[in-house]
């Protein structure tokens, strides 16, 4: 019989983390979301950082939304708040950590890392060991992670990539001395593996039937080699959270307008916010109800946070999702358009074919409908990508270089547009393998201080474009702002 849900601040939760990236994280922890979704329990998925394609197996894993928890780009205090909206309803929740349990962002400390969010969380961590090349020597890698925080509590490890009986017999030996238990033993196996280029993971909308059996294949690894009793009994362990869950409709009435010195986490300086405006007779969208705004999705375009579209909810915009490589118009009525991350140069081939939206597009940008475009939107509004013709809203060309940007950004708006003022503080994320090479016409959207003081991305008319990945429940003013701008375009 399936137990009422917790409350959620109650709700049991563990952290799946590691020694290091490749460790097996994303195949345990997507595969016991899927495992205890196949006994019938909620799940509740989240990802620690900015990762967006993880998220997606989780989803698939349990038929919720995948959620990140990102202490830099959102501020710690939110952590909670923002789990504890995800985690409504659910019987146990499932984190899965970024790169190593201590590494967070580069020469922040702590910032970032799984490790604090597991404190902030107050949750166990469950620690996955690649045990490939190793016996003994196991025992020393877990005691020196299970001792080197003392707020970081250990409760088990997951053994991965075993090769034998006897092999798994030394391991446990070795760990009896290091005083963690043994929650699971995986062996080593092809059937779980998930295809990766230049950007990690193939995202799960671009594999179909694959991705299903992948997580399938990952869950049933998982109840084979893993003591889910154990795992369950170590999530009601976790300390009670005394935050209030994170509301998209809550964020917004408690965030004044963007004005010149609003700060994102880091700095909460607010100079002379503007008067919030007037609700009308029928709420905040007066008598002609809300206006559409079109987010992109499909294969092409799979990178974006749940909070953006509830956040747009809010403010009173109906979104309504539609997906470049397919559809020939945008969505009748049409006000604003949001367009996240993805692989478009993967797809430019069929985003160009696609003559009739790009022109669609264009359309309403030429209008001076709000736009707002990260990373791959960026690369999809420029003249041409790799040669094949875009939307052409921008004065830019884009291409495919060898060259990796990676990283977090602290960035200010340089420009006024359609999501800030200038002089808005926000904190993003950059990751791509394309140089965009600018025309003349369009302002920068932001200036960033690091890895070196550059300015980046375009403003013109209504469209915001950059490459760097927000995070919205940072700053819900943007929400607000976006659409305001739809219902006066």
């Amino acid at each position: 019989m399936t137990p009422p849900p917790a409350p959620p601040s109650a709700v049991p939760r563990l952290v799946v983390a590691a020694p290091s990236s490749g460790s097996g994280k994303t195949t345990v922890a997507t595969g016991l979301m899927a495992a205890l979704t196949a006994r019938g329990l909620a799940v509740s998925p989240h990802k620690v950082g900015p990762d967006y394609i993880d998220p997606g197996y989780h989803a698939l894993a349990t038929g919720r939304a995948g959620r990140n928890l990102d202490a830099y780009l959102c501020g710690p205090e939110l952590v909670g708040p923002l789990f504890l909206h995800g985690a409504r309803g659910c019987d146990i929740a499932v984190v899965e950590g970024v790169m190593g349990l201590y590494d967070g962002a580069a020469g922040e400390g702590e910032l970032a890392s799984t490790a604090q969010v597991a404190k902030l969380l107050r949750a166990p961590v469950v620690l996955v060991v690649d045990a490939s090349s190793q016996s003994r020597s196991v025992a020393a890698l877990v005691h020196g992670f299970a001792s080197w925080d003392p707020e970081v509590r250990i409760g088990g490890v997951i053994l991965n990539k075993v090769g034998s009986d006897r092999h798994e017999a030394l391991l446990r030996e070795a760990l009896e001395s290091a005083g963690v238990p043994v929650l699971g033993v995986l062996r080593r196996t092809a059937r779980v593996e998930t295809p990766s280029r230049h950007l990690g993971l193939v995202p799960v909308a671009e594999r179909g039937t694959e991705a299903v059996e992948a997580v399938a294949a990952m869950a049933a690894q998982v109840a084979d080699g893993c003591d889910l009793e154990a795992l369950a009994g170590l999530a009601r362990s976790a300390g009670p959270l005394s935050c209030a869950a994170w509301d998209a409709g809550g964020a917004l009435a408690s965030s004044p307008p963007l004005s010149p010195g609003t700060a994102a986490p880091g700095s909460r300086l607010r100079l002379r916010p503007e008067r919030p405006r007037p609700h009308g007779p029928d709420g905040p969208d007066g008598p002609d109800g809300p206006r559409r705004v079109a987010v992109a999705g499909g294969a092409a375009f799979t990178f974006s946070y749940a909070e953006h579209a509830e956040l747009l909810a809010a403010a009173g915009a109906e979104v309504v999702v539609f997906d470049p490589l397919r559809d020939e118009e945008l969505p009748e009525g049409t006000g604003g358009i949001v367009i996240g991350g993805g692989f478009p140069e993967v797809y430019a081939a069929e985003l160009s074919a696609n003559e009739p939206l790009r022109r669609s597009v264009a359309g309403l940008a030429r209008d001076g409908a709000p736009v707002a475009a990260e990373c791959a939107g960026l690369l999809y509004l420029c003249r041409e990508l790799d040669g094949m013709p875009m939307c052409g809203v921008l004065d830019a060309s884009a291409r495919m270089s060898g060259r990796l940007s990676l990283g977090y950004r602290d960035a200010v708006a340089v420009s006024d547009s359609a999501l800030a003022v200038a002089g808005t503080r926000m904190r993003g994320h950059e990751f791509h393998r394309t140089v965009v090479e600018p025309g003349a016409g369009a302002s920068p959207a932001w200036g960033v201080r690091a890895p070196e003081r550059r300015v980046e991305g375009f403003v013109e008319r209504g469209v915001h474009a950059s490459y760097l990945h927000t995070h919205w429940a940072s700053e819900p003013g943007v929400a607000r702002r976006f659409v305001e701008r739809c219902r006066t375009s």
